[in-house]
């Protein structure tokens, strides 16, 4: 039997087959069976219950083998262990897919791990490919593939579109369904991901992207595990011109990942996605609603290569509702433009008189569609303006076919136009959808997607640099180690000697006192809490007794034993204080970091983060990002510093992604000059080089 492609057996199957059908429609093992009849499914549908003969007036199999043929897709509803010799029978027969609604498996520990293998393992022995476990199914509204048991498929005519929704929780292909209907708001595709065990949310979204009927991709997302072939899929989606908006979970502060370095405090798990989902030239939105409702709008708008500053124009028909437009706008950092004289004076001549205001009041005459089609006629030719949000009153619920009819009329304009209703106005929402005009249900969701289109980035990502971490258990170096890892890489860095601590007594130095005395050793991370520095000694003396100190209170305040100290130049004073720093992360590979230095670093939410390595536009980039560092750009007369030289050394810093071995590096602080910046403090854990006994 020749293997079908897997998108054809994922959505577009010719047979199915349901394991642990239910006689009872109710039960959510007797759903599928019912959304299928009630969808229209043309092809062939099989059910397999070795207790009955039949389920729900038609014929029960005992068993997979049992069919008269084999199905293109299976969906297993029955408990795990019996999920997994489903699976393996289907293998056996060549079934090309099986979707797992069965629990059981790595969510309960070692003995659901074990389960996940055997599962696996069963898959293997043929060309079958598994959804799940504990997913809630797939769905395909445009041709009846209906193999779910989310009791919101029970609602007739499941709307249809160009949106494929792939979810990793169960519940929210349902949600979104029931989200968009009534809205003109349609589906291509709906996926549960669930457990992963096989195919990855990647693996799904990418074998989908021939489909000419799927426009747009729609993600939520509860981690990033598999994050290599989202990757791949980010590469491939944007070759095929379609675009991704992306909802994930995991903005809290339990979910960063600490390590030993301030970087690792500041790079946690929601910041990296960001800056992963950036590189992916992915969308991510901040309102569960939005995931749904943005796509039409990136369908319009295409993805920069930098920053942007879009020009937005508002209409309305009602005052108050556009001011709450502004205000949501302006707190997602997007400025609405006003009108110029000018363009304020060719709307009035053209029948749509407005006063000289931030947005364009139409007032009452706003309801009629001569003057709403005159008054978006002129601000969509102006040349003035990326985007214009129409803001409708009561008449989007009450007479659509007036002022969301004028506003339907103009979707097609190389300006793209959205639409919020201040009312709920399904129908209207409805009427633009059909006509491609982007609405929305909330001035939040609305300013959140025009927030987010405008900062979608061309996609950057290396699949290859995803999830490459070197074998082995990383270690923690002394400063001067990680100083010449950092300067090896580009990192500028103060010049040093290292003295023993049992021969203090003659001191000579290659530089000029003062100096600054430091504890070295690779048992601490964090020198200052255990009283290991000590600065501004002015001469060998004190470098001395400065030593001895060190050694008293490591020893005492952290436990650990230094028998060298290093000795630095006690730097000058410059503009400011940075911190940069990298990490290979497990999820999203290797990062550079970017936030205000010191011991305070930590303090403060307030910091930049790309999947590295980056260039010199980026790192200026960065640097931007953070707003504690506005006083290196000579904040109210102070002088500024060397931005240029602190933008080279975050690139430098970034280039240890091509140092397999370095697993985490911080320079902490970088002072940063009126001219140059250094790293004062170096930190740096890497994989230690296996030494290998010799042979003979």
């Amino acid at each position: 039997m020749s293997q079908i492609p897997l998108a054809a057996a994922l959505l577009h199957p010719a047979s199915v087959a349901i394991v642990g059908a239910s006689d009872d429609p109710r039960k959510t093992t007797g759903r599928p069976q019912r959304f299928l009849a009630q969808a229209g499914y043309g092809g062939i549908a099989w059910f397999v219950n070795p207790r009955r003969d039949t389920v729900q007036g038609e014929k029960a199999y005992p068993s997979l083998s049992a069919l008269p043929g084999v199905p293109d897709h299976v969906y297993v509803m029955t408990g795990a262990d019996a999920a997994v010799e489903a699976v393996a029978e289907a293998a056996a027969l060549g079934v090309p897919v099986v979707t797992v609604l069965s629990s059981g498996f790595a969510e309960e520990g070692a003995e659901g791990l074990a389960r996940e293998d055997r599962l696996r393992a069963a898959a293997a022995q043929g060309p079958t490919r598994v959804v799940g476990p504990s997913s809630l199914g797939v769905v395909n509204p445009r041709n009846g593939v209906m193999l779910t048991g989310n009791a919101a498929f029970g609602e007739p005519d499941t709307p249809r579109g160009g949106i494929f929704v792939a979810s990793q929780s169960g519940s929210v292909i349902g949600a979104l369904v029931s989200r968009a209907r009534g809205r003109g708001i349609g589906f291509a595709g709906l996926v549960s991901t669930g457990g992963e065990a096989d195919l990855s949310l990647g693996e799904i979204c990418a074998a989908t992207l021939d489909d000419p009927e799927i426009t747009s991709y729609a993600l939520f997302l509860e981690s990033l595990r598999h994050s290599r072939d989202l990757a791949e899929f980010a590469a491939a989606a944007h070759r095929a011109g379609k675009p991704v908006a992306v909802y994930k979970l995991g903005r809290s502060e339990e979910a960063a990942a600490l390590t030993v370095s301030h970087t690792g405090a500041l790079a946690g798990e929601d910041t990296e996605a960001d800056a992963f989902f950036r590189s992916c030239g992915f969308t991510r939105v901040n309102t569960f609603e939005g995931l749904a409702e943005a796509p039409a709008l990136l369908t319009r708008i295409a993805a920069g290569s930098g920053p942007r500053t879009p020009r937005v124009g508002v209409v309305t028909t009602t005052g108050g509702g556009a001011a709450i437009m502004v205000d949501q706008l302006a707190l997602r950092g997007v400025s609405v433009r006003a009108p110029s004289h000018d363009l304020v004076a060719r709307m009035a001549a053209a029948g749509a008189p407005v006063p000289h205001s931030l947005i364009s009041d139409l007032g009452l005459a706003g309801a009629r569609h001569d003057v709403v089609t005159a008054a978006l006629r002129e601000l969509q030719d102006s040349g003035e303006y990326d985007l214009v949000v129409f803001v409708i009153g009561s008449s989007a619920r009450l007479n659509p076919e007036l002022a969301v009819q004028a506003l339907a009329d103009c979707g097609g304009h190389a300006v793209p136009v959205v639409g919020f209703a201040l009312p709920d106005a399904p129908d209207a929402a409805a009427l633009l959808a059909a006509s491609g005009v982007p609405a929305f249900r909330t001035p939040e969701t609305c300013a959140d997607a025009v927030a987010a289109a405008f900062a979608r980035r061309t996609t950057t990502i290396d699949p290859e640099r995803i999830g490459v971490c070197p074998p082995g258990e990383p270690e923690l170096v002394d400063e001067q180690a990680s100083a010449e890892v950092l300067s090896a890489a580009g990192v500028p860095v103060l010049p040093s000697v290292v003295l023993k601590t049992a021969s203090l007594d003659d001191v000579e130095l290659p530089f000029d006192f003062p100096v600054v005395v430091k504890a070295l050793s690779d048992q601490l991370a964090h020198k200052t809490d255990v009283g290991g520095v000590v600065l501004n000694i002015a001469d060998a003396d004190g470098v001395r007794e400065a030593g001895h100190r060190i050694v008293a209170d490591v020893a005492r305040l952290a436990g650990v034993t230094v028998d060298r100290v290093l000795v630095q130049p006690m730097a000058e004073p410059g503009v400011g204080e940075v911190l940069v720093g990298f990490r290979r992360s497990q999820d999203v590979g290797p990062v550079v970091v970017l936030s205000t230095g010191g011991v305070q670093a930590e303090l403060y939410d307030d910091v930049a983060v790309r999947l590295a390595p980056v260039d010199r536009e980026t790192a200026l980039e960065m640097i931007d990002e953070v707003r504690g560092l506005v006083v290196l750009k000579g904040h109210r007369g102070s002088p500024a510093g060397d931005l240029d030289a602190l933008a080279d050394a975050v690139v430098a810093m970034s280039e240890l992604a091509g140092v397999p071995e370095v697993v985490e590096a911080e320079a902490n602080p970088v002072l940063v000059r009126r001219s140059g910046a250094v790293a004062l403090d170096a930190l740096v854990r890497q994989v230690m080089p296996q030494v290998r006994p010799a042979v003979g």
